[in-house]
């Protein structure tokens, strides 16, 4: 006898007429399901609420927030455009940036005790 037949169980071959073992169909179709579940509620469903607040946020914006955008600008909307934004980010020094790009709104005056 060898040491491995405790770990490891011999196969014996099966007769002709037995059919094989097979498992529940429904079981091969209900795995993929859930995992498109699983996927959805924790990937898809969180991205789909922040791209949400972010559109609403930009629908609140007006003129005289503070906001800085996702390249690190931080200054005051001065014009707000369809699809741009212009920003004075220092004494008479405006630039235009896409809407999209604005990442967060600031409080009140944060700009200014910096």
């Amino acid at each position: 006898m060898n040491p491995l037949d405790f770990l490891i169980s011999a196969a014996h071959a099966q007769t002709a007429g037995a059919p094989a073992a097979g498992g529940n169909p429904m079981f091969g179709l209900l795995m993929p399901l859930i995992l498109i579940a699983v996927m959805y509620f924790l990937m898809i469903r969180p991205q789909m609420k922040r791209a949400k607040e972010h559109r609403s946020m930009l629908a609140a914006l007006n003129r005289g927030d503070e906001v800085i955008t996702n390249g690190g600008l931080a200054g005051v909307v001065m014009d707000i455009g369809d699809n741009f934004v212009t920003l004075e980010i220092a004494d008479n020094v405006r630039v235009r940036v896409q809407k999209s790009a604005v990442g967060n709104v600031l409080p009140k005056g944060s700009l200014k005790a910096s």
